[in-house]
């Protein structure tokens, strides 16, 4: 026990809280923050993602034109998901569809599926051993389709900057469904910049299409904001456990993002360096964002049966030492 505090809060801790005005009004949101510097918001009605993360007043994520946006004004048609594509630190895509709007086996799919404006149905947290634990449960499911229930637990430490995501996924209909899931961290300025140094220790780069082969040499370097840009993806080939790092040595700050690859056996880099949309997307998945029907076709389209369960842990580690970096 701290003798020089009220409580816990002075220094850490869980507050909830709602938003006020615009799209974003009366969502519930909860400030998470430890004793270290790192500090990040939970959208409970946006499937518990992160919307907003910074480590020691830095700014680390991406936060799109549109701000905060509620589940009620989601445009579920073609790419309408972009209305409401806050991005922040990271979006969860899925769970039946990720990727580029199609139809799939006759039923139409939009961009990166649904469970992102999907609100949590329960959540709880608490503080102990030094780490601050927050438990989240989303449903996606529908009559007639799929039926997946999605249990996250984020684990942060009270002491040190490191956060780990946690997700269950179970099928608890009587039908096996698709399954895709694709964690799009989005990094932002100032922790992006041209003069950001990224690492992806990858054994293979495939570019999406022709424009971003046109610069797959330079996949690993930022760049300015440009009016005009046209987004790259590049997917990286990686194996076992395995880390990808930002650092950026004017702010003097990066982060490592560990994952196991043989789990989420796909890793896309969405590079955006446009004006007012400059963004760096550093996601692991099960799949590519090509679309649904473009995963069946190359048979990579997983399959979640009947009382199945898939189990994922990405781990966020932040630091001011580039020597950890990479």
């Amino acid at each position: 026990m701290n003798k020089y505090i009220g409580q816990p809060l002075q220094l850490y801790g869980v507050e909830e809280m709602r938003l006020v005005g615009g799209k974003g009004d009366g969502m519930r949101i909860l400030n998470v923050r430890n004793d270290e510097g790192l500090q990040f918001v939970i959208s409970l009605d946006r499937c518990g993602d992160i919307s907003r993360l910074s480590f020691k007043g830095d700014n680390f994520g991406y936060f799109s034109p549109c701000g905060y946006v509620s589940p009620q004004y989601y445009d579920g048609k073609g790419k309408g998901f972009l209305k409401s594509f806050t991005a922040g630190f990271f979006t969860t895509c899925g769970l039946t569809a990720v990727g580029k709007p199609c139809t799939d086996n006759g039923v139409e799919l939009p961009l990166h599926g649904t469970i992102s404006n999907t609100p949590c149905e329960s959540y709880a947290y608490w503080s102990d051993c030094g780490v601050i634990h927050i438990k989240l449960m989303i449903r996606d499911a529908a009559m007639c389709s799929h039926k997946l229930l999605l249990e996250r637990e984020y684990i942060c430490s009270i002491h040190k900057n490191v956060l780990t995501v946690k997700d269950r996924v179970k099928n608890i209909g009587y039908d096996e469904a698709p399954f895709e899931i694709l964690y799009h961290c989005n990094m932002g300025y100032p922790l992006l910049s041209e003069n950001a140094v990224l690492k992806i220790p990858s054994t293979e780069v495939k570019p999406r299409n022709e424009h971003a082969a046109e610069g797959i040499e330079n996949c690993l370097i930022m760049e300015p904001p440009q009016r005009g840009y046209e987004e790259k993806c590049y997917y990286h080939t990686m194996n076992g456990k395995t880390k990808v790092s930002i650092f950026n040595p004017d702010i003097g700050k990066g982060l490592n993002i560990r994952y196991d690859a043989s789990a989420l056996k796909c890793f896309t880099e969405w590079k955006m360096m446009g004006e007012y949309e400059y963004v760096l997307g550093l996601e692991p998945g099960n799949c590519l964002p090509d679309g649904r029907d473009v995963m069946r076709k190359t048979g990579m389209l997983e399959i979640i049966k009947p009382e199945e369960t898939r189990e994922y842990s990405v781990t966020f580690e932040f630091t001011e030492d580039n020597k950890h970096v990479g």
